[in-house]
């Protein structure tokens, strides 16, 4: 079987190959989500093109956008998560962790992407890149209880 780069555990020729030749349109956002990060594995730009919501594309480059897709080795798809984009939806959210190598070097494309539908079909229409969240560190007492679970307090026990 030809799995499908998406990560569905579909065939390709199943999941995202039908909506990235246009034989059948995303039913839902995070369907064209998937389609799109498969269409930049099989270097098919018209369908990255052709999946941004008209009012969006000004800013599309195919020139670099091909290179980079081309120029990438592309290791696999995440969804984080998907807000409405369902298909009674208007618009929707799905967040997603595309990972890929360049020149060797692992990157993780970590984003908010936006979609809305028009005539009945969804469309890109802008994302966010998600900002790491921040590492939090509780400060532990002298009095508290050891986090080591030896039944000390932390000041006669790791804290020494």
């Amino acid at each position: 079987m030809n799995s499908c780069p998406c990560g569905s555990n579909a065939s390709y020729s199943d999941c995202c190959e039908p909506v990235i030749k246009g034989l059948r349109p995303a039913k839902t956002a995070e369907q064209l989500m998937r389609a799109r990060y498969s269409a930049y594995t099989k270097i098919e730009m018209d369908f990255i093109y052709e999946s941004i919501h008209p009012e969006h594309r000004q800013d599309y480059d195919p020139a670099g956008t091909k290179t980079w897709a081309e120029s990438s080795e592309w290791i696999g798809l995440d969804i984080v998560d998907t807000v409405r984009g369902l298909e009674n939806d208007s618009n929707g959210e799905v967040e997603f962790i595309a990972r890929f190598k360049q020149d060797g070097t692992l990157h993780e494309h970590h984003e908010n992407a936006l979609f809305k539908k028009k005539d009945g079909l969804w469309f890109f229409t802008d994302g966010a890149m998600v900002k790491p969240k921040p590492i939090v560190v509780n400060k532990i007492g002298r009095n508290e209880p050891c986090p080591c679970g030896s039944g000390k307090k932390y000041k006669k026990c790791c804290g020494k």
